[in-house]
């Protein structure tokens, strides 16, 4: 026996039903890339970009490595150099020989405008800026260099006065290659020579530039009207559907005996598919062979010109994503990294809703956060860099889609199967879970990015 006047809390709990909640899954994101997607439903698994003939076009840098602990140029990259595109094995990696170290520091003037361009330089590591003098003789900003990149082809190939000066924004390392060596190569091979010259004359088409369709306006009377047609790639480019996949493993007592009130196959099936959308948005990001960061060319990349993202970075990127641009794309935290920067400057990005939540703008174009877009250089969001994408979106529109299938056996969400895969000798019901998806770039100019981004950057305003 005890003192109490009435059932205690403890007892009375025992005929008492607890309200539940479905499991909940930490790793959720508002995947915002999966849901801005405009996605095209293949009746195959096979999506072909048919575009007008271009000329080739590599990626616009020139590669390093390390060769005990001294950077060293990897000789089948010098074939982005137009005229070395068909040179021999032997002839570029005798030139790859003959670049030599050289280190900078943050201000350092590299290469002055009007001397002499006897050197090819190729940035292993830093940035540097080119200026200008303008036509009243301001000093005019051209652009921001950056790993990997390389200047001045055209002064050094034709042995022309720098057009520019080459200034340091932090300390680095570049590789240089004397006027002398490519002299050297010509004198030993007759066919590079001629490559030479007809770069030197301007008769090489730009890269990635389209075949041209001869036409004419303007004209008076009835002169001859030029013939043509417009030519298509031989080989384009076919995107395959892609997936993610994991099995699901159910004990049929569990589904059997505690499947109320929530269904414990269900339960799971959620957290699974769940799963598989993060995988998703992952690879559509940073696959090496169809992710968007990976599918940028090379005239589409911007360097953070101080580190940090500012205004002006993004109204490059904007320049460059000019016809309807959708969404920027970035890490939380280079957007908040980009809000300082605009509170420093007293312009702050206004806010709108979009897919339920506040978003960030900037000149109306809504910035998506994404965590799964990936630092580098340091690995993590204090040390390393990362990138921001803008993306023009829709078929119609010749920017980015999403691919799925049209219809797939056993479909649980679009794109997505859940299949019974029967029920083993230990009563354990599995489930094949499979996500088919893919992302394609219609045409070079629907997507941007911005490299070399810091987040680290704070401001006092004491």
């Amino acid at each position: 026996m005890t003192d109490r006047l009435s059932l205690g809390p403890d007892a009375a709990r025992q005929l008492a039903t607890a309200t539940k909640t479905v499991p909940q899954m930490r790793g959720i994101t508002p995947r915002y890339l999966l849901r801005a997607l405009p996605w095209v439903d293949l009746d195959s698994g096979v999506y072909r970009v048919n575009r007008r003939r271009t000329f080739v076009l590599g990626d616009d840098r020139i590669s390093t490595y390390d060769d005990n602990g001294s950077p060293r140029v990897v000789p089948g990259d010098l074939r982005e150099v137009p005229y070395l595109r068909e040179a021999d094995d032997a002839a570029v990696a005798q030139l790859a020989d003959a670049f030599t170290e050289v280190s900078f520091e943050a201000g350092q003037v590299i290469v002055q405008e009007g001397d002499a361009a006897d050197r090819l330089w190729i940035i292993v590591q830093g940035r540097a800026e080119k200026r200008v003098t303008g036509r009243y003789g301001e000093d005019a900003l051209l652009e921001v260099v950056g790993d990997g990149q390389f200047f001045d082809l055209g002064a050094w190939s034709r042995s022309e006065p720098m057009p520019y000066r080459v200034q340091a924004l932090t300390r680095g390392t570049a590789l240089c290659a004397e006027r002398s060596a490519l002299a050297a190569l010509v004198e030993r091979d007759e066919a590079l020579g001629a490559e030479l010259a007809a770069y030197q004359e301007g008769d090489a088409p730009m890269p990635g530039s389209e075949v041209p369709v001869d036409l004419t306006a303007g004209h008076v009377g009835e002169p001859d009207l030029p013939g043509t047609y417009v030519d298509y790639e031989d080989a384009p480019r076919e995107y395959h559907m892609t997936l993610a996949q994991t099995v699901l493993r159910v004990h049929t007592r569990v589904a059997d005996l505690y499947n109320g009130p929530i269904d414990q196959t269900r339960a799971q099936a959620n957290l699974t598919i769940a799963a598989l959308r993060e995988r998703q948005e992952s690879a559509l990001l940073n696959h090496p062979d169809f992710g968007l960061f990976n599918s940028v060319s090379p005239g589409q990349r911007v360097q953070a010109r101080t580190g940090a993202p500012t205004p002006d970075d993004l109204d490059e990127l904007l320049a460059k994503v000019w016809k309807q641009p959708g969404y920027f794309l970035a890490h939380p935290k280079a957007i908040a990294a980009f809000g300082r920067e605009c509170t420093r400057r007293g312009v702050p990005p206004v806010t709108d809703n979009r897919f339920g939540s506040p978003l960030l703008t900037w000149r109306g174009v809504p910035l998506l956060p994404s965590d799964k877009v990936r630092f580098t250089n340091g690995g993590g969001v204090h040390t390393g860099t990362t990138e921001i994408l803008l993306m023009r979106m829709g078929e119609a529109e010749r920017g980015v889609v999403g691919l799925r299938p049209a219809e797939v056996p056993d479909e649980a969400e679009p794109g997505l199967s859940m299949r019974n895969m029967g029920v083993d000798n230990k009563g354990i019901t599995s489930y094949l879970m499979t996500a088919y998806f893919n992302t394609a770039v219609l045409v070079e100019d629907a997507i941007a990015v911005l490299q070399n981004v810091e987040v680290a950057k704070y401001h006092d305003y004491s």
